[in-house]
């Protein structure tokens, strides 16, 4: 079978059958094989074969069927994945700069390692297990690399001493810096008390006298508008900003600009059709004693009741709450979290708001410890950026001088594995294409579903 124009092709071919004289010849018949069309034992053409093949690699299985039986090539699923599996491996090589990094083939249960050429960021091969003995193997089978570049894990670190002790190990730069980062979360939850800010010279606005008895409103939507109107610009009179409030008051952006560019409330009024409201002929009653002092929604409720109100607890709550004290954003600001904190100074300081760099700031003036891990930060970052490996020696003591929790931890962990933090932050070499490829593993798995089997998926990730 063979598409043409997306249909499905018998070819009738004739070929010429020979026969063997020789009587103890286990064949006794030969026919005629037609190269790049035909080969023994097979029912389709090898361009077909080819082509399923190619399907098979980059859909699998039931995927793969379907796009198959679309371009007028049916095929069983199980048919496809007999030919990605009768696929031979690619040829290794050598390879200079080897990258290794785990993935999880189920996480939480069974683990795999990938290997990485770096130069060309192609996949080498994928191995299952991550402790150091499949890894030992590897290298022992192949030309040894001159660079390994990996993670900070002990296994690949002793695998990579025992096959390959020529090799320059380089611990990953990316791995680094996150290490470091959860240090400097650690060294923040311990200084957490250092984050709210307090600051007394701020002016605490005065506060809001309840509202006196006022002209009765034309209905509820005329009441909802004016109490709305008058809250949005008392938030602007306090300096809070579009956002600001609009995350306060869980409203939409377009609504409070609505609210803020109208002179009046009336103006929110129109193409508006007033409604009366349960409320309108209690308001007398209900703002008297509103201005007694009770604004329980709840004693109100079964006050009205016993005066006739048929409307629910819902409507009534809505009117009392426009005569409650306003939130104030600038007296309750809530202070920032650990992870903020710690977001900030493991960012650029070019790439961190206005407000953001205000709020740090503040907090490493308040925190001696949290403005000497910040300028360790800082350190740590130049040494990472501009390759200053030289320097390495020199930043682990003054972090263990420091005594800064979590911090000090990283430090001196760093020297239990000195060469390859080094050369991590001295050579150019990382393990950026290994990442990259993790997350074209992670592809590969959610397209089979996580029902394939480890040879399927080493077979998909070398060929596709």
């Amino acid at each position: 079978m063979f598409p043409v124009a997306g249909r499905s092709t018998r070819i009738v071919l004739w070929v010429r059958r020979f026969f063997c004289d020789n009587a103890v010849c286990e064949a006794q018949t030969f026919a005629e094989q037609i190269d790049g069309l035909t080969r023994r034992w097979s029912r389709v053409s090898d361009g077909l074969r080819q082509m399923l093949t190619t399907v098979g690699l980059a859909l699998a299985g039931r995927a793969g069927a379907r796009m198959a039986a679309a371009l007028g090539m049916p095929a069983s699923r199980h048919r496809l994945l007999r030919l990605v599996r009768a696929l031979p491996d690619p040829v290794v090589g050598e390879v200079a700069v080897l990258g290794v990094d785990d993935f999880a083939v189920r996480r939480g249960h069974h683990y795999g390692t990938v290997l990485i050429d770096c130069e060309t960021h192609r996949v080498v091969d994928l191995l299952l297990g991550r402790d150091a003995g499949p890894l030992t193997a590897w290298l022992q089978q192949h030309p040894a690399p001159r660079v390994i570049c990996r993670d900070r894990a002990s296994a690949y670190a002793e695998a990579a001493r025992t096959s390959a002790p020529e090799a320059v190990q380089v611990a990953d730069r990316f791995h680094l810096w996150q290490n470091l980062a959860a240090a400097v979360e650690r060294c923040a939850a311990q200084h957490k008390a250092c984050l709210d800010e307090s600051d007394e010279s701020d002016e605490v606005p005065a506060e809001q006298p309840r509202p006196a008895a006022v002209a009765a409103p034309t209905g509820a939507m005329a009441e909802r508008r004016r109490a709305h109107h008058a809250l949005v610009h008392e938030l602007l009179a306090q300096g809070a900003g579009f956002r600001q409030i609009a995350r306060h008051l869980g409203w939409s952006h377009h609504t409070v600009s609505r609210y803020a560019h109208a002179a009046t409330w009336q103006e929110m009024m129109v193409g508006q059709k007033v409604r009366p409201s349960l409320v309108d002929s209690f308001k007398p009653y209900l703002i008297r004693r509103i201005n007694e002092g009770c604004l329980k929604a709840t004693t109100l409720h079964r006050e009205i009741r016993a005066q006739g109100f048929a409307g629910s607890y819902a409507i009534l709550r809505k009117f009392v709450e426009q005569y409650r004290s306003k939130p104030d954003l600038t007296s309750a600001r809530r202070p920032p979290s650990v992870r903020q904190v710690t977001g900030w100074i493991c960012r650029r300081p070019d790439d961190l708001a206005d407000r953001d760099t205000v709020q740090l700031q503040a907090i490493l003036q308040r925190c001696p410890l949290l403005r000497a891990a910040a300028e360790l930060v800082r350190w740590f970052a130049d040494m990472l950026t501009h390759l200053r490996g030289q320097q390495l020696t020199a930043w682990i003591a003054a972090a263990e001088t420091a005594a800064l929790p979590g911090i000090t931890k990283f430090a001196t962990g760093l020297t239990a594995d000195l060469d390859a933090v080094t050369a991590g932050l001295t050579l150019p070499f990382s393990s950026g294409p290994v990442e990259g490829n993790v997350n074209r593993i992670k592809m590969i798995k959610r397209q089979m579903y996580g029902r394939a089997g480890f040879d399927l998926l080493r077979k998909r990730v070398l060929l596709a």
